[in-house]
């Protein structure tokens, strides 16, 4: 974005909450080639269309692999790169709309598979790239360049979704807490299954949230943000759906199942019982 900080060559706007994002995946990425003694290779980030798509593009140097794909399909992407070997760490990146609105029916089918990867959702409430256009996260009744009377559609609630629907691991993140968002990340990266780190990550342009989640005394704006209790006990799925259907927003790790079996294991286990048969058997069976 400027001569003193060249690593920020990216196409976001000035003050973009995805920066922080990126700073949190380029730590956990870092951390987790060094704790694992893996080379960056060994990653592959994986990214639908909208501004979280230029997190393909992570380091100056050596990078992980990218793969740019298309508005929606991150996780059809993903499941081919995992399926296609599985010792690769894969990282989705994904907006609000581009996951949750023609991307929400891959959701359900990788959460009861429980696909091992880790998805990083940036959620700015609205189509940022396109202009601005209402998302699935956009408060109702809001006014914008698609809904000029206003949003009609009831606002999604992304962690409740998540846990409704299985996910194995879910976390919540704030994209001005970053060293926080790498800590979650990491997690997620090394949870066998499923990962899901939602981060509230505001639009400058055309939804600045800003002062909405962390509050502005000045002007009377309490804060919607708050971080997670350490008493909370994130095996508790009781406690966690609790959590996501109260006021507020937590921030912390909300969600792990403590009994995860991750897809290349069942897989594993399904090839094993699998009964081998030739080509003359299979042809024999189709004979009348």
């Amino acid at each position: 974005m400027s001569k003193k900080n060249p690593e920020y060559d990216f196409k976001w706007c000035p003050g973009c909450g995805d920066f922080g994002v990126r700073r949190a995946l380029e730590m956990a990425m870092q951390r987790w080639t060094v704790k694992t003694e893996q080379p960056i290779e060994q990653n592959v980030v994986v990214a639908g269309i909208g501004c979280s798509g230029n997190l393909v593009h992570l380091l100056e140097g050596q990078q992980p692999f990218g793969f740019h794909g298309i508005h929606g399909r991150s996780l059809p992407l993903a499941l081919g790169v995992k399926m296609g070997n599985p010792e690769l760490n894969v990282v989705v990146v994904a907006g609000d709309g581009d996951f949750l609105s023609i991307g929400g029916e891959h959701i359900a089918p990788q959460a009861a598979r429980n696909l091992n990867v880790c998805v990083v959702v940036m959620d700015n409430g609205v189509y940022g790239l396109t202009k601005g256009q209402s998302s699935p996260t956009t408060v109702e009744g809001t006014v914008t360049s698609s809904t000029p009377y206003g949003k009609m559609e009831a606002q999604v609630s992304p962690l409740h979704l998540y846990m409704t629907l299985g996910v194995s691991f879910v976390a919540s993140g704030f994209s001005s807490k970053v060293r926080e968002m790498a800590d979650l990340i990491m997690q997620g990266m090394e949870h066998p299954g499923f990962a899901i780190v939602h981060v509230q990550s505001p639009c400058t342009t055309y939804n600045n949230t800003y002062d909405v989640l962390k509050g502005d005394p000045a002007k009377g704006i309490a804060p919607v943000i708050y971080d997670i209790p350490d008493e909370h006990d994130p095996a508790d799925r009781s406690a966690a759906m609790a959590m996501v259907d109260s006021p507020g927003l937590p921030l912390g790790l909300i969600y792990q199942d403590p009994g995860s079996v991750p897809l290349e294991q069942r897989l594993a286990t399904a090839t094993v019982n699998a009964r081998s048969r030739k080509a003359e058997d299979v042809f024999d069976s189709l004979m009348i």
